[in-house]
């Protein structure tokens, strides 16, 4: 028997079948690592490909076939759009290629004053990301490519009000979007409703915590429409774990639903957003999202609702329920004296109907929206921007949080461990580092696109601890102690237990050196070793004394992997070959 749920255009074993079908045709198959089912009627999955687990998808629904088809349409749209390697460098290869990421992009040179070239989006759509013309052509060099020699990588979005080609770039998308506005579905209304209404859920979430709006609770009456859900909610409050439900439709305009949950063992709390052109598909997303991927126990995890407005509206917070949901949200909320009455909303209809419904919300909003189809794996895709609505970063970022603004380090970082230099080219690292005004919390993987697996010190390496070693490198002991001291303050919870060890260690010996000097080393070297163990003592003396260099940056002298830093990180190579596979499907 095929089962049918609301807002689907296929039945669900139909659906998977063909997903898994699909993937193994392009030999991206994945397994299903994990299963969650907490409570009746709620069930989530994780899933990965089997050669590389960067590639994962999470999903979520009232039943395990739902689940799964949820997280197989969440694999396909981040396959299709690339957004599993929309944070990592492709090499030099792929950035010289017959084409970088579809065989539809269009490169646009920089032009010698470094002015942004035209064709590049629309004059309208400019306003919006460069009001005050500070946007360089180097500004969107795209990360994946790295590839300033060939210019701007713009991707081919139809605006939707007029019908016509905008060319985005490449690095806009990365930087401001993340993964809002994608989906993957059954048909491309089905996929579509799907994308339109995540925007909606994370705008208006952002906008109810952003602003500290009170929320109209949804009548019992209403809510006992939905006995599935119901089920789930009273099963979680006899766990201890109370539960407040809101119409976030902000007076019926969008259709988003609001899941509060109470910790009061800790006192924290919870809210889960969730949005569909059908109340009641909505409400079951939005109660599933909220034990997405967690057990019971991993409910203790949250904040405390705070009074401090400024603090809940702060961007940084914002950021922080866009990643995980644990960032804080305002008493306000549950004030019931609410901002807006309750509005029992219906945007229902036939999908074809619900996409014409959403899109008339943008339009009352005047909010341009762009669509890009994928349909190179068999599967229909989107991607769409919200102009002004679905950004989840600021256009401001491309100026100050670019993730190409280290991309031009990448080969002197990578060779630090392998080539020798003189203490003073090693210092000037330190200052080049400063005057780029990188972040010293910056993840160094991150800055330069590498996937670097898990065992190795480049997992955990950010630019405060890099210049640790370069001053160690350069026997700038006092420079090194400063970065020694904040390395070991600043990653104590994220280091390994050993390298939390050899840190203290380094720490002790460095400290030593500047204070008695290394000639009296052996009259101390025991209490050392009692300490810290002697191998540790051993190894990290030649690092604070310079003989050593890029503590656990490389194993050798001689790394096996030739003229190219990058094959010594396994996991990207995996990464690769996922993206290969996809190059050979356009």
């Amino acid at each position: 028997m095929k089962t049918f749920i609301p807002g689907k255009d296929a039945a669900l074993e139909d659906s998977i079948n063909y997903f898994h079908q699909q993937l193994d045709k392009y030999d991206l198959a994945v397994n299903e690592a994990s299963w969650l089912n907490p409570v009746p009627n709620v069930w989530s999955v994780h899933i990965q490909n089997t050669q590389c687990p960067l590639c994962f998808a999470n999903g979520k629904g009232a039943s395990k076939k739902a689940a799964l088809a949820s997280a197989l349409g969440e694999y396909f749209e981040r396959l299709s759009t690339n957004y599993f390697f929309s944070d990592f460098y492709l090499g030099e290869k792929v950035a010289n290629g017959e084409f970088v990421h579809y065989p539809s992009e269009k490169w646009f040179a920089i032009p010698k004053d470094n002015s942004l070239p035209k064709g590049l989006l629309s004059p309208n759509l400019m306003k919006f990301y460069d009001p005050d013309h500070e946007l360089t052509a180097t500004d969107l060099i795209d990360l994946q490519s790295s590839n300033g020699e060939r210019g701007i990588c713009a991707l081919p979005f139809v605006q939707q009000s007029d019908g016509k080609t905008i060319y985005v770039p490449v690095n806009l998308i990365a930087n401001l979007y993340a993964s809002n506005g994608m989906s993957a579905g059954n048909t491309p209304n089905e996929a579509r409703v799907q994308g339109l209404s995540e925007i909606f859920e994370r705008y208006t979430k952002n906008k109810i915590i952003a602003e500290a709006i009170s929320l109209p609770t949804i009548p019992a009456e209403v809510l006992n429409r939905y006995p599935a859900v119901l089920a789930a909610i009273d099963a979680l409050e006899k766990q201890g774990f109370p539960i407040y439900c809101f119409d976030a439709s902000l007076g019926g305009e969008f259709p988003v639903i609001c899941v509060v949950l109470f910790n009061p063992q800790n006192g924290t709390c919870y809210a889960s957003f969730g949005a569909h052109p059908n109340f009641g598909v909505a409400l079951e997303r939005t109660v599933t999202e909220l034990l997405q991927g967690r057990s019971l126990k991993d409910l203790d995890v949250f904040s405390p609702p705070s009074f401090d407005n400024d603090d809940v509206a702060d961007l940084s917070n914002l950021e922080t329920h866009f990643i995980d949901s644990s960032g804080l949200i305002s008493w306000d909320l549950f004030n019931e004296k609410s901002d807006y009455e309750f509005v029992d909303w219906d945007f229902s209809g036939t999908t074809e109907q619900e996409f014409a419904n959403l899109m008339a919300i943008f339009d009352h909003h005047k909010i341009e929206v762009l669509i890009m189809d994928y349909q190179h794996l068999g599967v229909y895709a989107c991607r769409i921007l919200a102009v002004g609505m679905s950004e989840i970063y600021p256009p401001e970022d491309l100026l100050i949080a670019n993730n190409n603004m280290a991309i031009h380090l990448r080969e002197l970082i990578l060779s630090l461990p392998q080539q020798k230099r003189t203490a003073k080219q090693l210092l000037a690292i330190i200052e080049q580092l400063d005057d780029e005004g990188l972040d010293d919390f910056a993840r160094v993987r991150e800055l330069l696109g590498i996937a670097t697996g898990r065992d190795n010190a480049w997992l955990t390496l950010r630019i405060g601890e890099l210049k640790a070693m370069l001053a160690l490198a350069a026997a700038d002991l006092p420079q090194a102690k400063l970065w020694i001291d904040w390395t070991v303050e600043m990653n104590e919870s994220i280091f390994t237990p050993e390298r939390n060890h050899a840190y203290r260690c380094l720490q002790t010996l460095v400290n030593f050196i500047i204070e008695r000097g290394e000639n009296q080393f052996s009259d101390y070297q025991k209490a050392f070793n009692k300490m810290y163990g002697k191998d540790c003592v051993d190894d990290m003396w030649q690092y604070a004394t310079a003989k050593k260099q890029f503590f656990g940056l490389t194993e050798s002298k001689d790394a096996q992997y030739g003229n190219n830093p990058m094959e010594q990180f396994a996991m990207h190579q995996k990464l690769l070959a996922v993206y290969h596979k996809l190059q050979q499907t356009m």
